[in-house]
């Protein structure tokens, strides 16, 4: 028999989407501590429910648990960033593409773009950032690859989040993201798709430059 997954108690789950929206928006940085009893009383709960919720951080590559350190923000450096960004080289185009030869729907991807170009702070353009990209591979027909996309989105938001912070690069990817979308409602899967790759591809060596390597054994190129 299949397993069912238990679900995560409502106030674990409170503090768990507060937390990540912290670190995701840059108001928790990499390498900052973690406290339980400090989190407990911003959040106003018990240290139980804030002990759960860095764990399942933990799990997803957000935080890190030390022994000696206790936890902290996950620190991001070129290795972190090749790793994740060579998961969407490989996964993250092809998804588009299918969900352009499905004929999905991208009204979401085109609301996301909206709310980014109006967003007045950091944290609400991050998000909406994120969800344009979502919206692209939700409906690519395979849901296991959606998952596989959703496994390494967090981390992805973690190493722009540090990027945008050292250098905001706004303006440039909101034109790509427009580019890719045209492409994508005009049914240009194959055109949509390389779009993307170079604009996931550009950003993590214009980034982190000694991130090497693209996926696919193809040289990153500026």
């Amino acid at each position: 028999m299949t397993s069912v997954p238990t679900p995560i108690p409502s106030r674990t789950q409170y503090v768990l989407e507060g937390i990540k929206h912290r670190i995701l928006t840059g108001q928790l940085t990499p390498g900052q501590a973690l406290v339980e009893t400090e989190l407990a009383a911003q959040f106003g709960v018990s240290k139980t429910p804030v002990r759960e919720a860095l764990k399942t951080l933990a799990g997803t590559g957000l935080v890190v648990m030390s022994q000696y350190k206790g936890v902290t923000v996950r620190m991001v450096d070129a290795d972190m960033a090749r790793e994740v960004y060579d998961v969407r080289l490989l996964l993250e185009p092809e998804a588009l593409r299918r969900t352009v030869r499905r004929r999905s729907s991208l009204d979401a991807a085109r609301e996301a773009l909206t709310r980014a170009d109006g967003a007045t702070d950091t944290a609400e353009r991050s998000l909406a950032n994120r969800e344009f990209h979502r919206a692209l591979y939700v409906s690519c027909g395979n849901p296991l690859l959606g998952r596989m996309l959703d496994e390494v989105r967090d981390q992805a938001a973690l190493v722009s989040a540090v990027a945008w912070a050292a250098d905001p690069s706004w303006e440039r990817e909101a034109r790509e993201h427009r580019e890719i979308l045209r492409l994508a409602t005009e049914g240009d899967a194959d055109g949509a798709a390389r779009a993307l790759h170079a604009h996931i591809e550009s950003f993590v060596l214009k980034a982190f430059p000694d991130a090497g390597t693209g996926a696919q054994g193809e040289d990153i190129q500026a």
